[in-house]
This record gives C-alpha cells, sequence and structure tokens, in this order.
C-alpha cells in the first residue's frame, strides 16, 4: 500500500503524465500536373501537425482542425496511418516522449486555399530515388549503390556483412531482382541506418556527409512520409483510392498518368484499360475532351456503386508492368 500523501502521489502522477505527448500528424497527398505531392509547412520539412487536446472530439476531429488551421485545406478523405512512439523522437530538446499518431489524407489541388504558410512539394524531392518512370535514376548507381556496399563491408561480422548486403539487394533492386515500388520505408530505413539521409547525421550528431540524399524534414517527418508513400503505393492495387485523387470528370490516360505518378513507374496502357473496364470502375459521360493535343478524348467518371459492390470482395486496380 502506497502511504504517501494524497497530494504527493497525485502531484507525481500529473509529473509522469505531462512526461507524454500525443501529437497529431497528416500526410496529405494530391497529384499535381503528374506528380505525387505533399502538403507541407514551413520550409517545406515539416507535416501539418499539432497536439491533440482536451477539446477535441476525436483523433480524426483533432487532426482535421490543425490542418485546417495550419494550410487552410479541409481534409476528405482519411485513414489512420501508424502510430510512433520511438523513445526520443523530437529533435528539438524536450524531454517529453512524444507519441505520433499519424494519418493519410487523400484530396486534389484545387481543394487548397493557397495559404501562405504551406506549400505542395513533390513528394519525389524527399525521395528521389523513387522515381522510376524514366528509368532507374542515376542517383542509386552513382551514388546510393556504392555507398550502400561500403557500408555493408564495414560491418566487422561475416554474417552482418552478409545481411546488410541481402538487404539492400531487395531495396533498391541490385543483383538482377526486380524493383518493388512497396518497400518505399524499408529503403528510407535502411539508408538512414546507413547514414546517408541527413535525418541520420543530425540524430547521431556526426558530421554531415556530401552523400546525403533528397529533402530533410524535421523530426521524424521523413519517415513518416515514407510511411504514408508505402501505404498508398500497396493500397491502389486493392481498393479504388486513386479516384479521390481525380476531378470530377477525366480521360483514361489522365487516370493512368496518375497511377504511374503515385507508383513512380509506368504502366502498359493496353493491359490498364482493360482491366479498368473489366472491373468497371469507371463510365462514359458522354462528352470529349480537346485538351489531349490530338483526337477528342472520352471522359469518364468514377462509378461509386463499385464501394458497395465490391465491400466484401474487394476492387482490384493491380499494377500492370510495362
Amino acid at each position: 500500500m502506497d502511504d504517501r500523501p494524497k497530494a504527493t502521489r497525485n502531484g507525481r502522477a500529473a509529473a509522469k503524465a505531462k512526461q507524454v505527448e500525443a501529437e497529431l500528424i497528416a500526410v496529405v497527398v494530391s497529384v499535381n500536373d503528374g506528380e505525387p505531392a505533399v502538403l507541407t509547412i514551413g520550409q517545406g520539412d515539416c507535416l501539418p501537425s499539432g497536439p491533440f487536446a482536451l477539446e477535441h472530439r476525436s483523433l480524426q476531429s483533432g487532426l482535421r482542425a490543425w490542418v485546417e488551421q495550419q494550410t487552410g485545406h479541409p481534409l476528405g478523405y482519411i485513414e489512420q496511418l501508424y502510430t510512433f512512439a520511438d523513445r526520443d523522437r523530437a529533435d528539438d530538446g524536450r524531454q517529453q516522449r512524444v507519441i505520433s499518431i499519424s494519418y493519410l489524407a487523400l484530396t486534389r489541388k484545387e481543394h487548397a486555399t493557397g495559404a501562405s504558410t504551406c506549400a505542395w512539394r513533390s513528394w519525389y524531392d524527399y525521395f528521389p530515388w523513387e522515381d522510376h518512370r524514366l528509368g532507374v535514376p542515376k542517383l542509386i548507381a552513382d551514388v546510393l549503390k556504392p555507398r550502400l556496399l561500403a557500408w555493408a563491408a564495414d560491418a566487422e561480422q561475416t554474417a552482418t556483412r552478409s545481411e546488410r548486403r541481402r538487404r539492400a539487394a531487395i531495396a533498391f533492386a541490385f543483383e538482377d531482382r526486380s524493383w518493388n515500388e512497396e518497400l518505399a520505408l524499408k529503403r528510407y530505413e535502411l539508408l538512414y541506418e546507413a547514414g546517408l539521409v541527413a535525418e541520420a547525421t543530425r540524430d547521431r550528431r556526426s558530421v554531415a556527409s556530401d552523400s546525403t540524399a533528397g529533402t530533410a524534414m524535421i523530426a521524424d517527418h521523413r519517415r513518416i512520409l515514407a510511411t504514408g508513400l508505402a501505404r498508398l503505393r500497396s493500397k491502389i492495387k486493392y481498393r479504388p483510392v486513386v479516384f479521390e485523387l481525380m476531378p470530377p470528370v477525366f480521360t483514361l490516360l489522365q487516370l493512368q498518368r496518375n497511377v504511374e505518378a503515385l507508383a513512380g513507374r509506368l504502366i502498359n496502357k493496353p493491359n490498364f484499360r482493360r482491366l479498368i473496364e473489366q472491373q468497371e470502375l469507371v463510365e462514359q459521360t458522354g462528352e470529349t475532351s480537346l485538351d489531349t493535343g490530338g483526337r477528342p478524348a472520352k471522359l469518364y467518371q468514377f462509378r461509386r456503386a463499385v464501394l458497395d459492390e465490391t465491400a466484401v470482395a474487394g476492387t482490384k486496380l493491380p499494377l500492370a508492368r510495362g
């Protein structure tokens, strides 16, 4: 039995409670002119976020309130992404344990109000090794591969050297392996472990290396962004969430280009169109677009009924390989 005065016990309990802070953080994604973009604040190095407060009715309402306050952008589709609770997550000197509850939000750029405190940034600014639409980025062969192999070779134990090489080969498609776009988070975490991103040198208080790649973000916001990227790349293959990023009417080529932008790789056009038609995901509007630079293109819209029709089986939207 605790025989300390009640006021003392309550005071210590309150002090302990203050050591843990819950933060709500949003990965807000759109596709702008064929580029997947994320909504940022500050100098483009911060995702919209704020503490979960007592006045918030729920986690989601708190998140929506912070995003709208910081960016002027109302959120539509959102889903919980991941909860980050690693020790010493924050890099701002706070002594508290910060738990981040992150969400993925999908929207269209025209819904933004253009607040001066926020900006849309291509997510390939942060992950330049992820865009394979024009082939394998030179960054991988010229910088990342030799650095990762050197990191693997530096391990003291033979088993560790072998394991590091294997992980690098799987993540970055070395040794004639196939590129897996869904491994975006594993690639970032591997680069962090190898000290090849700025956040690693910052967190370890070591001298920055000229081999760091991509735009850095505060705390672990780039890791959270990588989590959102990996989730969305996986999700577009089995749920029609890509239509949350499309205008009300669109051409099939616009739809294909948006999927390619998110996946970071090209898609075989006939196979893609056949998949869309077979699953009856869209329907013609009876109108055409003259903005294609060639023959008029038919305009389509998403069949909302497909969400009810496939509630159990799920809607497949696999990436056809070019």
